[in-house]
């Protein structure tokens, strides 16, 4: 059975289209965004995927948004929820609702630098490898269970533009194949960890980047 998938996103949706265009066992039922005017609305219209805006500005009770955008998601009945640059912090009945469906990338080697400004403040730290991160979504900021990450490596002459430019390269890479492995059935959650079913010794996969 194809797995159904409604993505949220704020902005250009470029994991989105990674997504949409990796040929995966998935069915993107809608394409929903906060941001009425969002680029990522754009292109599901042209790949003729359902789009609904609903535009938190209107709504100054985020408990109440976050509930309405619950409503929404389960009228599509997705088996997984993907964010692809939501840019809003959800909350704990939201991320309850759909506890164990719902994925995030995030623009760093998780644990370190959650939140913003990650590639700025991997430069500041002088580190020497940076990347991202898929992780199931709990309550905790940026701290849910990782599924996989890529890393690429610090150059003596990155800036955060040149680094963040490389870090998205592996963001396509890593959350399509994050989002087969769900669909797949292949994920197994065990004390915080994330195993692949046919590889119960493996916590994560690195794919280490150019």
């Amino acid at each position: 059975m194809t797995c159904r998938v409604v993505v949220l996103l704020s902005g250009r949706g470029s994991n989105f289209r990674a997504i949409a265009e990796a040929h995966l066992p998935i069915e993107i039922v809608a394409v929903i965004s906060n941001r009425p005017q969002a680029a990522g609305l754009d292109y599901a219209r042209q790949r003729g995927i359902q789009t609904v805006a609903l535009d938190h500005t209107q709504h100054t009770d985020r408990e109440a948004f976050d509930e309405l955008l619950a409503d929404e998601i389960e009228r599509h009945r997705p088996d997984l929820v993907v964010l692809a640059g939501y840019m809003r912090i959800l909350g704990t009945a939201f991320i309850a609702r759909f506890a164990d469906r719902l994925l995030n990338i995030h623009p760093s080697l998780l644990p370190m630098f959650p939140g913003l400004n990650t590639h700025e403040r991997a430069l500041e730290e002088g580190v020497k490898i940076h990347g991202c991160t898929v992780h199931f979504v709990t309550p905790q900021l940026d701290h849910g269970p990782i599924v996989i990450q890529a890393a690429v490596p610090v150059r003596g002459d990155d800036t955060p533009d040149t680094l963040a430019a490389r870090v998205l390269a592996q963001e396509h890479r890593i959350y399509p194949q994050a989002v087969r492995w769900f669909a797949e059935g292949r994920l197994v959650k065990n004390h915080g960890r994330v195993n692949l079913r046919d590889d119960p010794a493996s916590q994560s996969v690195l794919f280490p980047g150019a």
